[in-house]
């Protein structure tokens, strides 16, 4: 058929779908687009390649991001489910034993919320990661410091943990715990505050790094994949946890994953570049679940 032969209104309604399609997929909204450190697009695809050649992954996420949430349950369901630990900041050390039992069967979910310091997002954001690994037989651990002793550091120091019973310590990274003030991080932590609260407030982030990386490699299984959840302060620009865990094991090898907000998806802005193996940027208007 030729373009003479094709009627008037025919190739008007031709040309009028076309812009459609066209005007439609310039409005395609996005809800989150993934980079590489240096800014350039990637696809979960590609990610998904390099994480599965990890021994060790940080999630760093924003609390009250769903998008966040959705993308650690599909990242959980797409790795080798009997190589699989998943860890989390959410989940304190003296409630470890009630979280193996409700995972194992032995209590139900009410005697896990009369048992454990559960984070008031808990239904929405990480119990459906908590049920996934409770169906696939995932092995899931709490790897944080008991809030309670992170708040002794913030008042008295590291000296303080030193009094601590045997049991207590058992619930935190070995002491003494090593420390570098000079780190990026908690330098920053200490310029924000602006001398309230002393040096003390950085050591009170350096016992939760600490705790949180010695429980990630006390349950990480030779061969096999651990996928930690923490808020991305704990493993941006490579420090926090990170920094913990290649003082102990620089063999392993890291990925870390960073969240960041943005009012456009196109481009990582500069200022979001360097933060992570890979940066999870989310558009600034996308709802929160508090």
């Amino acid at each position: 058929m030729t373009r003479s032969s094709i009627s008037k209104p025919i190739l008007l309604t031709l040309s009028v779908c076309l812009l459609s399609l066209s005007t439609l997929w310039g409005q395609k909204k996005l809800a989150y687009q993934l980079f590489t450190q240096n800014g350039k697009k990637v696809t979960y695809g590609k990610m998904l390649k390099q994480i599965n050649a990890a021994d060790i992954i940080l999630f760093g996420e924003f609390h009250n991001n769903p998008i966040c949430h959705w993308l650690q349950i599909e990242l959980a369901k797409d790795l080798p489910s009997e190589k699989l630990v998943i860890g989390a900041e959410m989940f304190e050390r003296d409630g470890e034993q009630a979280l193996a039992d409700y995972l194992s069967g032995t209590i139900d979910h009410a005697a896990l919320d009369s048992l454990v310091r559960l984070w008031p997002n808990y239904e929405t954001d990480y119990r459906p990661v908590v049920e996934l690994a409770k169906e696939e037989g995932i092995p899931f651990v709490g790897t944080n410091i008991p809030r309670k002793y992170a708040s002794l550091v913030y008042k008295e120091g590291f000296e303080a943990l030193e009094t601590l019973s045997t049991e207590e310590k058992s619930w935190i990274a070995p002491l003494p715990i090593a420390y570098d003030p000079e780190l990026p991080g908690y330098k920053k932590m200490l310029d924000m505050i602006a001398g309230h609260g002393g040096e003390n407030f950085p050591k009170a982030q350096a016992i939760k790094d600490a705790t949180m990386a010695h429980f990630i490699l006390e349950n990480h299984k030779e061969g096999g994949t651990s996928l930690h959840l923490n808020g991305t302060y704990h493993s941006d620009d490579f420090e926090g946890i990170l920094w913990y865990l290649r003082e102990r094991s620089p063999e392993l090898q890291y990925l870390t994953i960073s969240t960041v907000e943005q009012p456009q998806l196109k481009k990582l802005n500069e200022e979001n570049k360097g933060k992570a193996s890979y940066i999870l940027v989310i558009s600034e208007s996308m709802t929160k679940t508090y």
